[in-house]
């Protein structure tokens, strides 16, 4: 078989950019997806889309999405995001844990990257319906978060399969790579299986970008801990770890937080494995608004501790280790309107009643003298001197409770009353590879492997214990240019010198 300058492993996000980086440099690329064509996508196919960016205003804005209309930018308060506001909420919420030169490199690429997304078709738009509330008639974006691809993940994947054939890049579907082609000095391709058949792919140079391994159970448990085995999966049934392994086996050291992963409220009744038909419609992530209560009736976090982007990676954990791996979010009708759409999918388990007393009763497994207890004494320690304002951290709290609501703390009290069932969804695990800024896998020597590259979930040492919304996306666009750029640099090179 002739060689490829180019092998990707995977076919989302990152290893799509990754794909069309390396074109970019005129290399012939060859993209391996484990996946048959009906379910490529990896995890990015089922995300909402949504992609942080450090930008300066509504000027930056235009050039990612130059189709904002002026009624719409004269009704839109956009902000402003910048690259220190950016590195400062990964620090936070990864707790000083990141590593800080990736982090720059994230945050630095970042606007520049999609930017370059922009004019290889892909296309973006205002965040309107997760990201802003109408206050006063004009939308305010909250969190850092404004921007997202149309279409969401399916259409984030469509327009960068798109522009891959356009550009002639071979997408091989259903084919597992099991096995890195290693001469003990520089890798120079991969082992796949396909149909049946076991072969070899030659390679200038390997990009891997074929997630985390929060699809394989057993590795879950002895990574993740008792229980995760339990835990629903948001994305596809195709991330196992096949990536990892791989470079691990020819001497890769592992990186970042190999216990921690991006959890989040999900649907209790979802199925196993996400449905593209679905996408993320099982999250439930209006939990700020209301309250969440386990199996003993009784409320288990600070549901207003953060904007939602910064606290909902880390709650599923915190669902998973309540009694029957469960909550209930309950919500009045003062905020009925602000809940997300996904609260009014037909694939839902919930709750409504006129009163709390009737809703109570219609929580399965929750304690109903102990909930009523627990709604009595949220809404006597509410204060009443703060407004509620939904677009800002306001204050609006509650006194001498444990835990508190440290922001839009409503009273439960106004007619009609709704509840949502949810368990712990896992998004993608935290542990992987170790990579220096340029994407190059780095072994445990601290030395690159030459031609090995990756990018996506299965890059280390950028979250830990928790994860600021829509990085994700952000991270394997980056890296995956990166990783595309410096594979295609390696392989000509290889080439001239060969």
């Amino acid at each position: 078989m002739s060689e490829t300058d180019v092998v990707v492993v995977g076919a989302g996000n990152a290893a799509l950019c990754a794909a069309l980086a390396a074109r970019d440099r005129d290399a012939s690329v060859k993209v391996l997806e484990i996946a048959p064509r009906a379910e490529r996508g990896g995890n990015s196919a089922f995300t909402g889309g949504a992609m942080r960016v450090a930008f300066g205003g509504v000027t930056d804005l235009l050039e990612l999405m130059p189709d904002l209309t002026a009624a719409e930018q004269r009704e839109t308060d956009f902000g402003s995001y910048s690259q220190e506001e950016f590195f400062a909420d990964m620090a936070r919420v990864t707790e000083n844990r990141a590593d800080p030169d990736l982090v720059e490199v994230l945050v630095s690429n970042s606007f520049p990257t999609l930017r370059w997304m922009h004019d290889g078709g892909v296309r973006f738009q205002p965040s309107y319906g997760r990201q802003a509330f109408k206050v006063a008639g004009k939308f305010q974006f909250w969190g850092g978060l404004a921007v997202e691809v149309d279409g969401g993940g399916p259409g984030l994947i469509d327009q960068l399969v798109t522009a891959a054939e356009r550009r002639d890049i071979d997408i091989q579907y259903e084919t597992r790579a099991i096995e890195l082609l290693f001469d003990g000095h520089k890798v120079g391709g991969v082992r796949v299986r396909c149909r049946g058949e076991t072969y070899d792919v030659p390679a200038g140079a390997v990009v891997l970008a074929s997630g985390g391994f929060e699809a394989n159970r057993e590795w879950r448990t002895r990574y993740l801990g008792p229980g995760w085995d339990l835990a629903k999966v948001r994305g596809t049934r195709f991330n196992l770890g096949d990536g990892i392994r791989m470079a691990l086996d020819v001497g890769a050291s592992p990186a970042g937080h190999w216990s921690g992963c991006h959890a989040v409220a999900w649907d209790m009744n979802s199925p196993e494995f996400g449905d593209l038909a679905v996408g993320d419609g099982f999250q439930k992530h209006s939990y700020p608004l209301g309250i969440m209560v386990n199996a003993n009736g009784e409320r288990f976090v600070d549901e207003g501790a953060d904007f939602r982007n910064f606290t909902y990676a880390k709650y599923g954990r915190r669902i998973l280790e309540q009694p029957g791996h469960f909550a209930w979010q309950i919500f009045d009708s003062k905020v009925s309107e602000l809940l997300r759409s996904e609260y009014r999918i037909r694939q839902v388990t919930a709750a409504k009643a006129g009163s709390i007393e009737e809703l109570a009763g219609r929580l399965d497994g929750v304690d109903k003298g102990k909930l009523l207890k627990t709604v009595e004494r949220f809404n006597e320690s509410v204060r009443r001197d703060i407004p509620f304002n939904p677009n800002v951290k306001d204050g609006l709290s509650t006194q001498g409770l444990d835990p508190p609501k440290s922001n839009w703390a409503n009273t439960i009290s106004e007619p009609p009353f709704e509840a949502y069932m949810v368990t712990c969804g896992i998004t993608f695990t935290f542990g992987g590879l170790k990579i220096d800024p340029k994407a190059n896998v780095v072994d445990i020597y601290g030395q690159p492997i030459p031609g090995l590259y990756a990018a996506g979930e299965l890059v280390g040492d950028l979250f830990y214990f928790n994860y600021p919304g829509g990085t994700g996306l952000t991270s394997g666009a980056v890296f995956g240019r990166l990783a595309g750029t410096g594979a295609a640099q390696f392989a000509r090179t290889a080439h001239r010198q060969a």
